[in-house]
């Protein structure tokens, strides 16, 4: 989203999208949907439907990838304690992955914690892949958090704008005018 006072970024200056003849914050940008998720414009039913589906093709595709890698230590006989290790510790990353992505649809994320975490998020893509199928589902990844943030500052930029009328020194002393 822009900054308060309402000028547009160069990623959003010149995106389509609700907002754009206004002054004010405008929407910020969601990977995949550009800001067509604040007016659910553009396909935005087909692309939701297609990155959720994609989503889960290509977890289908990691876990294969995940399989004959497993099936590659089977092979070389590297011994039951290093195979029970990996399956332990891609599940463990795919938990970790889905429950920080979730999470992340819902609040921003730390930007240092995320940082830390990027290994652990690049091993567990699986449960990555399958939040963003998953919310899918119900909303563009991260739709309800941006849609929040947006009215916020659209709120907040309407009340700052809003003009007075009339003169405020009559108000002050109750509809009459001072005598000087």
């Amino acid at each position: 989203m822009s900054d308060d006072t309402g000028t547009p970024t160069a990623s959003t200056s010149t995106a389509s999208g609700p907002g754009q003849d206004t002054p004010g914050p405008r929407p910020e940008e969601i990977r995949f949907f550009g800001t067509t998720w604040a007016d659910h414009t553009g396909h935005y039913g087909l692309r939701r439907a297609g990155v959720g589906i994609g989503a889960l093709v290509l977890a289908v595709a990691g876990c294969f990838v995940l399989r004959f890698a497993y099936q590659g230590l089977a092979l070389a006989d590297v011994g039951s304690f290093v195979n029970v290790l990996l399956v332990a510790a891609f599940a463990i990353c795919s938990a970790l992955g889905f429950s920080r992505t979730w999470g992340g649809f819902s609040e921003r994320p730390d930007p240092e914690k995320q940082a830390s975490l990027r290994g652990f998020l690049a091993i567990g893509f699986v449960g990555v892949l399958v939040a963003y199928a998953l919310r899918c589902l119900t909303e563009a990844p991260g739709e309800k958090l941006r849609r929040r943030e947006y009215e916020t500052a659209r709120e907040q930029y309407e009340r700052r704008t809003k003009r007075r009328t009339g003169n405020p020194a009559r108000k002050k002393s109750g509809g009459k005018q001072r005598k000087a």
